[in-house]
């Protein structure tokens, strides 16, 4: 590990390709419609290879929300990704979300900084931070 983390810090080109949620199988239509419709986020094709394994891919800038399929599926509560937004639209997402019949929990332990916690369909934890 200490060999990996002086690799990592001496390179200037490691970046964050995708992060993965899981999901339960036959997840699509929901993934779809949370992460593309409710969140915007644009679907992006899965490598034939592995389009049998089931889930979803969407893009997230030039970074990449892979929802892929684990069984058995157990929903993850802590460990989570952050979607940043622009600050003025974090409102008006909550809203969407709230709408949609997510749950928005808004976090201000963190002075300065606009946030809250939904959860995907599968009760994994998301959290939307309001970008500058």
């Amino acid at each position: 590990m200490r060999a990996l983390l002086s690799y990592v810090e001496n390179v200037r080109d490691v970046a964050l390709d995708h992060v993965q949620l899981a999901a339960p199988r036959g997840c699509e239509l929901e993934a779809r419609r949370f992460f593309g419709e409710v969140l915007g986020l644009a679907e992006i094709q899965k490598p034939a290879a592995l389009q049998p394994r089931g889930g979803v891919w969407f893009a997230l800038g030039q970074q990449q929300l892979h929802i892929g399929v684990e069984e058995p599926f157990v929903p993850a509560r802590k460990a989570h990704p952050a979607l940043r937004v622009a600050a003025d639209a974090l409102d008006d997402l909550a809203e969407r979300l709230s709408a949609a019949g997510a749950k928005v929990v808004w976090d201000h332990a963190v002075a300065g900084s606009g946030r809250f916690y939904t959860e995907d369909p599968w009760g994994n934890r998301i959290e939307i931070v309001a970008g500058t």
